[in-house]
């Protein structure tokens, strides 16, 4: 079962990357859009797409990866597939609070998708799989 964002976080960025594919800036109004459902993250997330601070890491199965460097200079292991990050702001107030839809870093990763600015890494898989486990005993 494919894990869904809420319908008009869904348009919002269909409508973003449709600005993008046709060659025009995102608007104002798509920008005030973002503020409003994510408030800070918004900002913080555009922030991470300009510093160039995702990556898309994919291996010859198919399994793919995203790599966010964190403002903080830490870089977090996300599944842009069901919506997880490796963060602590995802744990607390996405996962515990119910307060927010994304971390910061999630919704970097849509917006660089949005903006075509992700930047791709290919591994094999064994690498995939070290890079993964790596993360969980960082985690531990």
């Amino acid at each position: 079962m494919a894990v869904t964002l809420p319908a008009v976080v869904e348009e919002l960025l269909s409508e973003m990357a449709a600005a993008v594919r046709d060659g025009a800036r995102i608007s104002d109004e798509h920008l005030s859009s973002l503020k409003f459902v994510f408030g800070s993250s918004a900002i913080q997330a555009l922030d991470l797409v300009d510093r160039e601070s995702v990556t898309l890491i994919s291996s010859p199965s198919g399994r793919r990866v995203y790599q966010v460097v964190g403002s903080s200079g830490k870089t977090y292991t996300c599944l842009a597939s069901c919506h997880y990050c490796s963060c602590p702001a995802f744990a607390f107030s996405v996962l515990r609070k119910s307060d927010s839809l994304l971390c910061k870093h999630l919704l970097a990763i849509y917006l660089s998708q949005v903006m075509r600015s992700c930047q791709q890494l290919s591994v094999s898989d064994k690498q995939l799989t070290d890079l993964l486990l790596m993360e969980k005993t960082q985690e531990a």
